[in-house]
């Protein structure tokens, strides 16, 4: 089966609306997708610029997005029998690369923060049901934006996370693949040409 637990809309930073991304997936034959727009932080001046531009899932947003993806997730059943998981990605952006960290909730019902520790959003994720995995935990070595603190603190982290990305798009994390963490490989799509 194809999974792909990794995907963002016009809700952040995707350029494709929810409707689009199912066809595109179930078209292709994927048997399983979550969609995971970012939800930044209200307190930061990188979460703050996020959400002015509307590139973030917002407590006022969340109702809307979630009803949206289950109503899409009973079309792309009938239309595909392909299931949709409803997530967000909780983005904890700094300007040093080294206190970045992303992480993927798949599953939950209610709106998360992004403003808590790496601990009391994973607590919040696994209190819903949800699953809780530590999004391009490594730098990619090239020249865009890295959120590797939870590789960094991995020996703290591990114990929150039920899985860690091994591929994020083209990227493969060498150093995820030989640890003995649980792994998980998705696009983090967000331009249709991505999976084309």
């Amino acid at each position: 089966m194809l999974v792909d637990l990794h995907i963002h809309s016009v809700f952040s930073d995707g350029d494709m609306a929810i409707p689009e991304i199912i066809d595109l997936y179930g078209q292709r034959g994927f048997g399983a997708i979550a969609i995971t727009d970012h939800v930044c932080e209200s307190q930061t001046l990188i979460g703050g610029f996020a959400r002015a531009f509307n590139l973030s899932v917002t407590p006022n947003s969340f109702d809307f997005y979630h009803d949206l993806i289950e109503s899409e997730n009973e079309r792309a059943k009938k239309l595909y029998g392909m299931m949709v998981i409803p997530g967000v990605e909780l983005s904890k952006n700094s300007i040093r690369n080294d206190r970045s960290a992303h992480i993927l909730a798949l599953g939950i019902q209610k709106y998360i923060s992004a403003d808590g520790s790496i601990r009391e959003i994973c607590d919040s994720i696994h209190a819903q049901g949800g699953i809780a995995i530590a999004a391009h935990p490594v730098n990619t070595r090239v020249s865009e934006k890295q959120t590797y603190s939870l590789w960094n603190h991995r020996d703290d982290f591990a114990k929150y996370f039920d899985a860690w990305e091994v591929a994020s798009g083209k990227h493969i994390f060498s150093e995820v693949m030989s640890s003995e963490l649980p792994i998980v490989a998705n696009s983090d799509l967000h331009r249709r040409h991505q999976l084309e």
